[in-house]
């Protein structure tokens, strides 16, 4: 062995030794053979290190394994947030109620449950009866001016099981999302049932929002001056926005525009077609003046049933606080926000809090018994849903099956032609080597 060749090993194996295990002395074959393998049978944190020691013809060095990543915080609590996401809704519906039963105590609540009687149970079922009959044919109003037919019963019978399915399901509407679905299934155009669904909920909300501003901008009540606040600041947003997509539009280019253009002209078409065309116009706002009138009166009925003594005057805009609230998308079964600001609103208007907590309540049990006859379709629709009989699957099942069978294994033309044409194609009893196009 050349001196060079010894410097070299011993320069690679002293600083293996520094980096492992300490100093090898380096006195012969069968020490360095007798030592034990530093890395034999282990795997290193570092595959690259190894890779590169390998291909340098040195034993890799293993690190310590808390050097191996760990997994970073931040992308635990973005599965957190992701988990969560869905059920934000009922979190924020339970935290309202939680917070009500925190401050004003568990006594209001069944003070409003103990003042409901049968009575006042078939009050709320006959409003209901009536404002979902009069949804329905709106419903029905707006699917006509879609070009799809909807008949007045069905349509009843499926509002009924959308209320219901609001009432019992977190979100308040998932009842609506089902109904939308459901219709544009059976309509066989899934879009244009969808578009019927919203366009029947859009009316409903310009509706509340229409006769909602004018009570909240004439009656006295405790959003009075900041409702004629925000209704100044909404008229200059509404100017300042149309500027600005009028603006965006002459900036764009010719093609985006007429694309855009195009597809806004269609989808404003069909909801003028749909709401205010003059077939649809007057049905769907009396449907709709009908509707809110009713639930403002289930909401005067609450108040009395609850024991309060205010006019009906002091109580609609209460009542239609009550109602924007209910939009919200932040409840359990339409439970949350309604009962939040209609404590905070009759606080405000000198009735008590815990007053309007009670008619929260009261208001909420007469929902969800008027929505109730949506359980009962929802039972029906399951154990006696409309099945095909057996006798006339059967013959269709069976007549599918031999047309597609014969068009499968018919000989072709150009396979007719070449058993006439070729000796080579004959069938086997004729004694002749059978070809593939004879199989």
């Amino acid at each position: 062995m050349s001196v060079q060749t010894v410097e070299v090993t011993e320069a690679v194996l002293s600083g293996f030794g520094e980096v492992g295990r300490g100093p090898a002395p380096l006195k012969g074959r069968g020490e360095l053979r007798d030592q034990p393998p530093l890395a034999r049978g282990r795997r290193t944190a570092y595959p690259e290190a190894r890779s590169s020691a390998g291909r340098a013809g040195v034993i890799g060095f293993v690190g310590p394994r808390e050097a191996a990543p760990q997994a970073t915080e931040p992308s635990r609590l973005r599965r957190a947030a992701k988990s969560i996401r869905p059920h934000l809704g009922t979190l924020a519906g339970v935290t309202i109620l939680g917070v009500l039963l925190w401050r004003l105590g568990t006594g209001v609540f069944l003070d409003g449950l103990r003042r409901i009687d049968v009575p006042i149970l078939f009050v709320g079922l006959g409003i209901g009866l009536l404002t979902t009959v009069f949804s329905a044919w709106r419903w029905a109003l707006v699917a006509r001016g879609l070009g799809i037919k909807l008949p007045l019963v069905p349509a009843i019978a499926d509002y009924y099981r959308s209320l219901f399915l609001n009432a019992a399901l977190p979100g308040g509407v998932l009842g609506d999302v089902h109904r939308a679905v459901r219709h544009g299934q059976s309509a066989g155009d899934m879009g244009r049932g969808v578009r019927a669904v919203v366009l029947e909920r859009v009316a409903g909300q310009i509706a509340l929002i229409t006769v909602g501003g004018v009570v909240l901008l004439t009656q006295p009540s405790p959003v009075l001056a900041d409702a004629r606040r925000v209704a100044l600041m909404a008229v200059f947003a509404v100017v300042g926005a149309v500027a600005v997509v009028v603006a965006v539009r002459m900036n764009r280019a010719p093609s985006v525009a007429a694309r855009r253009a195009r597809a806004l002209r269609a989808a404003l078409t069909e909801a003028r077609g749909a709401l205010l065309s003059r077939e649809n116009l007057p049905g769907v706002a009396l449907s709709s003046v009908v509707v809110l009138s009713g639930h403002l009166g289930m909401f005067v009925v609450a108040a009395r049933v609850a024991g309060s003594h205010a006019t009906v005057a002091e109580l609609l805009p209460l009542a239609v606080l009550a109602l924007l609230a209910m939009g919200i998308p932040l409840n359990v079964g339409g439970w949350g926000p309604r009962e939040g600001v209609t404590a905070w609103a009759f606080g405000a208007a000198g009735l008590g809090a815990s007053m309007g907590l009670s008619v929260a309540v009261v208001y909420g049990v007469l929902s969800f018994v008027a929505a109730l006859p949506g359980a009962v379709v929802l039972v029906v629709r399951y154990f006696w849903s409309p099945t095909p009989p057996a006798s006339a699957a059967a013959p269709a099942t069976a007549s599918a099956s031999a047309s597609v069978s014969i068009e499968k294994y018919a000989p072709k033309d150009s396979a007719k032609l070449a058993s006439n044409a070729l000796p080579f194609s004959a069938e086997p009893s004729e004694g002749r080597p059978m070809t593939p196009e004879s199989v």
